[in-house]
């Protein structure tokens, strides 16, 4: 007989497996058992029936996410209520800017894209639906971390501060001075700190102390460095987006994503 404790451990071992995939494509079994540190007979064991459940591919000896976490993840998507209520904003950025936009939510101390639109540009960067970054240096990181209760900032801060080598420790006093700023302009700044060459300006999505999102422009850094401009669309888009957000609430719904942008 299988025991709740035997379900919990069958569990966390298959999440062991799918999280080693962050960051990288295709894994053969060898890497898999040195990412999760699992005994290779129980690895093996588990990759087959994540392949059979289609949570996983295997194909010339390398194993990838499969279909069915696209398809998971695709529902959770656009079930999200604040990425249906943001779509229409989103999409009046790009147009009105002509710059990559992009979505956020907090999720500790990292930042989760919830969508990202654009054309050409949009190619250039590594961003993507998914993608995880330390808030502390994006601008959608920052204009949420700034609405946030001091000891709950406290607290990312000492995560992130972990994380860091000791030869680039994280700078405590200069990140709370520019979320300082960040309150008092309503606007977060990137300047090539995420991705090198490109800048991002961010806004929060929400009332002070409500902030459920962010959302952002970005572009080469010479096109992004006049922020007092972008200012007015992206509190516009994110004054849209709390707006239908507030009124329409979880019965927003879902409908098919508009033509003309790229996700990636």
């Amino acid at each position: 007989m299988v025991t709740d404790r035997g379900h919990r451990f069958g569990v966390d071992r298959a999440a062991l497996l799918l999280d080693a995939f962050e960051g990288s494509d295709r894994l053969t079994l060898k890497q898999l058992v040195r990412r999760t540190g699992l005994p290779r007979s129980s690895a093996h064991r588990m990759l087959d029936r994540l392949v059979q459940l289609r949570w996983l591919h295997r194909e010339d000896g390398y194993y990838e996410l499969g279909t069915r976490l696209l398809e998971l993840g695709s529902l959770a998507l656009h079930q999200s209520r604040v990425h249906r209520a943001a779509l229409p904003s989103l999409h009046e950025l790009h147009r009105v800017t002509g710059l990559v936009v992009h979505l956020a939510v907090l999720d500790g101390s990292d930042v989760v894209y919830l969508d990202k639109l654009g054309r050409g540009l949009a190619a250039h960067l590594p961003s993507r639906i998914g993608w995880r970054q330390p808030a502390v240096r994006t601008s959608v990181g920052k204009a949420m971390l700034a609405d946030l209760p001091p000891d709950e900032l406290d607290r990312i801060l000492a995560v992130e501060r972990s994380r860091r080598t000791r030869a680039v420790p994280l700078d405590v006093r200069r990140v709370q001075t520019e979320l300082a700023r960040v309150r008092d302009r309503g606007v977060a700044i990137d300047h090539g700190e995420t991705i090198r060459g490109f800048g991002c300006v961010g806004t929060p999505v929400g009332a002070t102390g409500s902030v459920i999102a962010a959302v952002s422009v970005c572009g080469p850094i010479p096109e992004v460095q006049a922020d007092y401009l972008l200012a007015g669309p992206l509190r516009s888009a994110a004054h849209g987006i709390w707006r239908r957000y507030q009124d329409r609430g979880p019965g927003i719904a879902p409908g098919p994503r508009p033509s003309g942008s790229v996700t990636a």
